[in-house]
């Protein structure tokens, strides 16, 4: 069986799975999209780690143009979306997303595995440990621009939408909650859109990619994630109505660690 097909089937599963857990605990799925990528393309289509851990982050930032529109657009019309918020975080996220993007690109593999490996775990320890807090300062234009900033620069590096990082950090600086989730929603849609076409960019330089690539985006896996996902984030989200998130999600961080251990050791 052709790879581009088997793995097209894989990552429908894979959307169903990232679609529900998003729409539960709020979470990219660059989370989980980029280690199962990994995976895939290294044992089912035979790459090197050289070409798939980019391939991974751009296919994980390209789903995320689909599911941060349906999120945004959601926002905006509960009122979410605060002008002066979206338009500094919009700015600098832009910026960071760009140089997100052409830093995993230029980096060889093995050290991008790594960085995102153990930013995850991160993550995961933030997920698990974090607290909400907020400082007494309130956010202005310069402080807002350099939180969307560092937030796409990560995101993009990453592969996830960046509302793990963005919200944490907006709430501190006095943010509303739901502006916050808000502002993290469309912000992540930003992300995905200036990292994945600085992702494209980048890889079209590249004259080794398999074929069904747009720059460093796998098209097969992209249509795949996105065909699934779209329909689970709804049954997530209302699932999550009735359950203790707060400890499924520090299972879901649990499990991640162990995902960021795994590839740590053993990919190479």
């Amino acid at each position: 069986m052709d790879p581009a097909a088997i793995i097209f089937a894989c990552c429908l599963v894979i959307g169903l799975i990232v679609g529900f857990l998003a729409g539960m605990f709020g979470i990219g799925g660059g989370l989980v999209i980029v280690p199962a990528l990994t995976y895939l393309l290294m044992s089912v289509a035979g790459l090197p780690l050289e070409q798939v851990m980019p391939m991974a982050v751009a296919t994980s930032l390209s789903t995320i143009i689909f599911t941060g529109y349906s999120s945004a657009r959601a926002h905006y019309k509960l009122g979410n979306l605060k002008r002066n918020i979206v338009i500094w975080c919009g700015v600098g996220i832009s910026v960071g997303a760009i140089a997100g993007a052409q830093v995993a690109s230029a980096i060889s593999g093995a050290m991008l595995k790594n960085v995102f490996a153990t930013m995850l775990i991160v993550i995961a320890l933030q997920m698990i440990f974090g607290k909400r807090t907020t400082s007494s300062h309130h956010a202005n234009r310069a402080t807002l621009s350099t939180i969307g900033a560092g937030s796409g620069f990560v995101s993009a590096l990453m592969g996830i939408g960046g509302g793990v990082l963005l919200v944490p950090a907006l709430v501190w600086f006095r943010v509303n909650m739901r502006q916050a989730i808000g502002c993290a929603a469309l912000c992540g849609l930003i992300v995905a859109v200036f990292g994945t076409a600085s992702f494209i960019f980048a890889g079209l330089k590249q004259t080794d990619l398999p074929a069904m690539t747009l720059g460093y985006v796998y098209l097969p896996a992209t249509f795949g994630i996105v065909a699934t996902s779209i329909f689970t984030a709804g049954i997530g989200a209302r699932v999550g109505q009735g359950v203790d998130t707060e400890l499924l999600k520090k299972l879901l961080a649990g499990l991640l660690i162990l995902v960021s251990i795994r590839m740590i050791v053993g990919i190479n």
